[in-house]
């Protein structure tokens, strides 16, 4: 009977930590994807073709549901969009481009659950305990520690505020998320979104001419790295560990990208890792403890 037992036990805790692998690698293998593609053409030509791609496949398939949805949950899901994809990636990727280290972008990007978790009790009318502002502080803090030692190595400050912007806009999108749950499901919310993105990153690169794709073979494999790693991989170990795991167990893992991502930049494109951002990465991680700890600690 123990034998019969263990067996299963067994098998779904090794299917747990395979998704939980892949998680932390496929989310991780963005930041690297922007930091590979911004090397062949800018951040807005990358993503249009990203998005262009993303969409020419989603749409055919998911139009049949977006025609049923009210014209209000579709705006919504535009907005959302707008925000969660557009202006974030846009902010991510254009700072990668512009040369903000791809573990410091992950490290700002790692921020957002403190800002939601702080920005969603408000708005719920609902205390936001000292512990939790105390947690806020401190990531910020952990950020600042990396951003001061980028900067003081010769980096931009300016080009640090785009991944921070993009950071508050999936802020902002999330929070707008939850708080209006336009209906549709996943499948039609993703689809609006990649739609979105597709329109407004295409308007730009043609607005200013860089819609021509580079003539190399680079660009194209960041466009298949960032469609089937981040993308498809990313986006499908996230709901298979949100639907086994549950969104507490999904947040502590997304904290393990940015030392992914670092150590992953440092052997494939070479950036430093210093000590100022081994501080920063451990202030930032007592910070999402402050914030997620205690309800991660009571989680089924």
């Amino acid at each position: 009977m123990t034998e019969t037992t263990t067996r299963p036990q067994q098998r779904t805790s090794a299917v747990d930590v395979a998704a939980a692998t892949a998680l932390v690698v496929f989310w991780s293998s963005g930041f690297i994807g922007a930091r590979l593609g911004t090397q062949y053409a800018p951040a807005d030509t990358l993503l249009s073709w990203r998005y262009l791609i993303a969409a020419a496949i989603l749409v055919p398939v998911v139009a049949p549901r977006l025609v049923r949805l009210a014209r209000r949950d579709l705006g919504r899901h535009a907005v959302v969009g707008l925000l969660a994809q557009t202006l974030y990636l846009g902010g991510v990727v254009t700072g990668i481009g512009l040369g903000v280290p791809a573990g410091t972008t992950a490290l700002i990007a790692a921020l957002q659950p403190l800002v939601v978790a702080t920005a969603a009790r408000r708005l719920l009318g609902e205390a936001v305990s000292g512990r939790a502002r105390l947690g806020l502080w401190l990531g910020l803090a952990g950020v600042g520690i990396v951003i001061a030692d980028d900067i003081g190595a010769g980096g931009s400050a300016l080009t640090y505020l785009l991944p921070v912007g993009g950071m508050l806009a999936l802020s902002a999108g999330t929070v707008l998320e939850q708080r209006w749950r336009p209906s549709g499901g996943l499948a039609a919310s993703l689809t609006v979104h990649v739609a979105i993105a597709a329109v407004a990153f295409t308007a730009e690169t043609v607005a200013f001419g860089r819609f021509t794709v580079p003539e190399t073979s680079g660009f194209w494999w960041s466009v298949a790295w960032v469609l089937v790693l981040s993308t498809a991989g990313g986006y499908g170990a996230y709901l298979l560990v949100l639907r086994r795991g549950g969104a507490t167990r999904v947040s502590s893992l997304l904290y393990l990208t940015p030392p992914t991502t670092a150590v992953w930049a440092w052997a494939m494109f070479g950036e430093d890792i210093g000590v100022a951002t081994v501080v920063g990465f451990a202030v930032c991680a007592v910070a999402v403890w402050l914030v997620l700890g205690r309800r991660a600690s009571v989680a089924p």
